[in-house]
């Protein structure tokens, strides 16, 4: 068996005994083609005078650098020159000439250099020419965890002394390759080059495994003993590392990495593990710190990302993973500057990636390190669910990542922007974990006020997110305000954290229905506080400038509103708001600040949504009266008095939305009290009819309106006001086409109410018709295609309650009866023959060319009517006096079109 071991240590060894012997001959044949290769440019360079000389010279610098390079350096050794060839290059041996001046070459430019391959084509190569490093030291590494392995499946050797043959084994690697480095050296240039590295690296992953062994296996050492031994070995790779060149740092990282799941074991659990490949991740990190390779960093960290994910699939828990991979982000963030403190230059990746867009220069690979730890970190925190009673832990640590990385980074430029990482994260989280249904979200569910047993408290989870999120503002605030570089995103940050937070809860979590509504109101109160608080302080840090301060102040206002939502009844919500939309123009108006201006625009948009949706009209129609009225005149009033405090320069849209909230306030608060009046009494709702509808869509006519003639401003709120008058228009339209067809008395077959000529009818159509063509006159401004639908839509809603009126009046109430009698088809031909007159009539007073020809294009339809309709439908005298009546009007409006045509000079034909 011993033969046999031996046997098979001795294959990699004679490996590399061979390889080394076979290499150094190829250093030595290749050395001796450069030399005699330059002696004889050299020769030729002497012959054809120092011009040349000179270009020969440079062109044999850069055949030395097309050489192919170490993966891990970028610059090949520089090779010195024989002194032969050295002696004939400087001219001391007086051939041929020498003496003799030779006329001056001209001057050649050096080519440009051609870019350093990158490190993936830079190892390739390497690999292509030294792999059998790589496979020796893998072969040796191997060979110490199988022999551990093998002794405890022979049964051979009591586990004590087989993990000690390891470390033994181990040990001897390394103390071989400390012997080849410091007699040989490890460096390119040497025979021995990396027979060093493929020593130690083997070594240091034979002594990893067997105290992995030790543990995993046998259970001959406690947690202590082993944390204390695998913290010794990794202080020793830190140390071997700073020596050796790189292979040694790539071959003991992922020897050390893969050495658990090759020796196996049955510890009951593996969790501990997570805190070996942390420590594992640390060496690499220190290593590198000190050498500054760069990859190595990369490499240790994605090797203790990939090992921890490996084992929480294979059986490891979730909560382990999660403080393992916080744990890694940190020290990626740390460990590389040597400091207490970070100290990562600029810029940033907010700053090279969205502000200056490149312009600024490229962040340092520590701070790129740093942000791929920290994103995979908090990816994983959120994707990952935790166990039973874990619930709250990714909260707590993505809060905390958050909270350590603002107040750590201080001294890091270059990191300024990385705590809002984790921010994002934890917000991300609060959202999505109804969605996901975990354990943490449904014991909450549960513990709903008629669920939980009586005489017990509510749980405590929405309170310790609410005090994470505040942390998270809080250190994010004292960021800002301690000198960072991008101060104002950070504040923005500050602000929004634990309002958003709050808002998040109160729409996906049931928290009032667990907690109360009033202490749930209390906890927002709480966080409006201290908001208040970051805004003075903000204010007294900035003095003149309350740009941050006004941040705060807005998320205050806003977490004041969430408040009374929550507290209060419909209307006094209203008037909340109201109050709050004036209190914000008010500071704007003292203190000069835009954002306050966001916030009228924001509150004038709430108070429109309460009004019109949420509780709406629907609350309105069955609420007692006076509780209806302050609902709306609340946020009239608060909206007049911001726009009477907003200033007049600079504050165009926020202007334009109160003015609009002012308009859709009045109209609504119209049209709920005309509609409960004629549905009889307060809770009563209106019956589904032509007026009914109507009047429920003639408010949006009226902001539709409003819109159209506030067009005339100008400026950039003439596109909103469009917009907002097409939103109207079509809410108002669909109400129409409804009450015109579906609700049309003639057809739905609901019977008229109220006095003739002022009943529904007149409510239904004739209002909103002839308001139409009543502003016609106010709305010049408007294209002239708009202006003239508008005039069609108006006349034809007139038309219609003319039509319908007068069936009224022959039939009753109930327009759905069928057939027409002779009066009413009499009263339709009368009706268009004096509307015809009044048209003309209007067109001789207007002098208008067009309006005459409508006139007339009317008085035709009339004849048309006549003689087709009122010549089969009508008897008798009626028949008699409707032919009598047609031909009288006819002539007299014929003289007067002619008198008409004549005062405008238009031909008397003329259409």
């Amino acid at each position: 068996m011993i033969l046999g071991i031996l046997a098979v240590l001795a294959i990699p060894v004679g490996l590399i005994a061979l390889w080394v012997r076979f290499a150094g001959l190829s250093r030595q044949m290749a050395l001796m083609a450069e030399r005699l290769a330059r002696a004889e440019a050299r020769l030729v360079a002497l012959e054809a005078g120092p011009g040349a000389r000179g270009a020969e010279q440079g062109a044999a610098e850069r055949s030395a650098a097309e050489a192919g390079p170490s993966p891990w350096q970028r610059v090949a050794p520089r090779v010195d020159l024989p002194p032969e060839a050295a002696a004939l290059a400087e001219g001391e041996t007086g051939v041929a000439g020498a003496g003799v001046q030779e006329p001056a070459a001209p001057v050649v430019a050096a080519p440009a250099l051609p870019r350093s391959p990158g490190l993936m084509a830079r190892f390739a190569g390497w690999l292509q020419e030294n792999w059998v490093y790589a496979v020796s030291g893998l072969s040796l590494a191997l060979a110490g965890v199988f022999l551990v392995q093998y002794g405890m499946e022979r049964g051979f050797l009591p586990p004590a002394v087989r993990v000690l043959a390891g470390i033994g084994f181990g040990l001897a690697l390394i103390y071989a390759g400390e012997r080849v480095r410091r007699r040989f050296g490890d460096g390119e240039a040497s025979s021995t080059a990396y027979l060093p590295s493929v020593f130690s690296g083997a070594g240091l992953v034979s002594v990893f495994a067997a105290v992995l062994a030790a543990r995993q296996m046998y259970g001959l050492i406690g947690a202590e003993i082993t944390f204390a031994l695998l913290v010794a070995t990794a202080g020793g790779a830190i140390l071997l590392g700073w020596f050796h060149g790189p292979l040694l740092a790539a071959l003991g990282l992922v020897g050390a990495t893969l050495s658990p799941f090759v020796v196996g074991g049955n510890s009951e659990s593996v969790d501990w593990l997570q805190g070996y490949f942390l420590l594992v991740a640390a060496v690499g990190l220190a290593v590198d710190a000190v050498r500054r390779w760069a990859w190595v960093s990369g490499l240790a960290v994605g090797l203790a990302l990939a090992a921890g994910i490996l084992l929480q699939l294979g059986g490891g828990s979730a909560e382990a993973l999660m403080m393992a991979v916080t744990g890694l982000a940190l020290m990626a963030v740390g460990i590389p500057a040597l400091r207490l403190f970070p100290d990562h230059a600029g810029p940033t990746v907010l700053q090279a990636g969205l502000i200056a867009k490149g312009r600024g220069g490229r962040p340092g690979f520590p701070v790129l390190l740093a942000w791929a730890a920290v994103m995979a970190a908090v990816a994983l925190l959120i994707l990952v669910m935790p166990g039973p009673g874990w619930g709250l832990l990714p909260f707590v640590l993505l809060a905390g990542l958050g909270i350590v990385l603002a107040l750590w980074s201080g001294e890091a430029p270059g990191l300024h922007d990385l705590p809002l990482v984790p921010v994002g994260g934890f917000i991300a989280l609060v959202a999505l974990m109804p969605g996901r249904g975990g354990d943490l979200f449904w014991q909450f569910v549960d513990a709903a006020e008629g669920l939980r047993p009586p005489e017990t408290a509510a749980p405590l989870t929405v309170t310790w997110l609410v005090a994470l999120a505040a942390g998270l503002s809080v250190a994010l605030a004292l960021r800002a305000q301690r000198g960072a570089a991008h101060p104002v995103i950070l504040s923005i940050a500050a602000a929004l954290a634990a309002p958003v937070t709050a808002l998040l809860l109160e729409l996906t979590w049931p928290v009032s229905a667990v907690v109360g509504a009033y202490a749930w109101a209390l906890q927002v109160m709480a966080l409006a506080a201290l908001m208040v608080g970051l805004a003075v302080r903000f204010a007294r840090v900035d003095a003149g400038d309350l740009r941050r301060a006004a941040h705060f102040t807005l998320s205050a206002l806003s977490l004041m509103a969430l408040a009374l939502f929550l507290i209060l009844s419909h209307a006094a919500l209203s008037l909340g708001l109201a109050v709050l939309v004036a209190v914000a123009a008010g500071l704007d108006r003292r203190l000069r600040l835009p954002e306050m201006a966001l916030a009228v625009q924001a509150g004038a948009i709430l108070l429109g949504w309460r009004m019109a949706v949420d509780p709406g009209l629907i609350w309105a129609f069955d609420a007692p009266v006076l509780a209806a009225v302050a609902a709306y005149m609340g946020p009239v009033i608060g909206l007049a008095a911001a726009l009477w405090l907003l200033p007049r320069e600079g504050r165009a849209a926020a202007r334009a939305f109160a003015e609009s909230g002012i308009v859709l306030a009045l109209v609504l608060l119209a049209d709920v009290l005309i509609l409960r009046w004629m549905a009889g009494g307060p809770g009563q709702f209106p019956p589904e009819a032509h007026w009914s509808v109507a009047a429920l869509a003639l408010p949006w006519l009226a902001m539709a309106l409003a819109q159209l003639y506030r067009v005339k401003l100008g400026g950039r709120m003439a596109v909103l006001r469009y917009g907002l008058a097409v939103i109207s228009g079509l809410v108002w339209g669909l109400g129409m086409l409804l009450a015109v067809t579906l609700f049309n008395p003639m057809v739905y077959g609901d019977t008229v109410r109220g006095p003739l000529v002022l009943d529904s009818l007149f409510l239904a159509y004739a209002l909103p018709g002839a308001a139409i063509l009543m502003l016609r006159g106010r709305l010049g401004h408007l294209p002239g295609w708009l202006r003239l639908g508008l005039n069609g839509i108006g006349a034809a809603l007139v038309a219609l309650y003319a039509g319908l009126e007068i069936r009224r009046f022959w039939r009753g109430d109930d327009l759905s009866v069928p057939g027409t009698s002779q009066p009413e088809l009499y009263s339709y031909t009368i009706a268009l023959l004096l509307l015809g007159a009044v048209l003309l009539w209007q067109a001789i007073a207007r002098n208008s060319v067009g309006l005459r020809r409508v006139a007339l294009g009317l008085i035709g339809l009339t004849v048309a009517k006549v003689f087709l309709v009122d010549a089969g439908g009508l008897s008798g005298l009626m028949r008699v006096f409707s032919f009598l009546a047609l031909g009288l009007s006819l002539a007299g409006l014929a003289w007067l079109n002619r008198w008409a045509a004549m005062r405008t000079g238009a031909a008397p034909g003329a259409k």
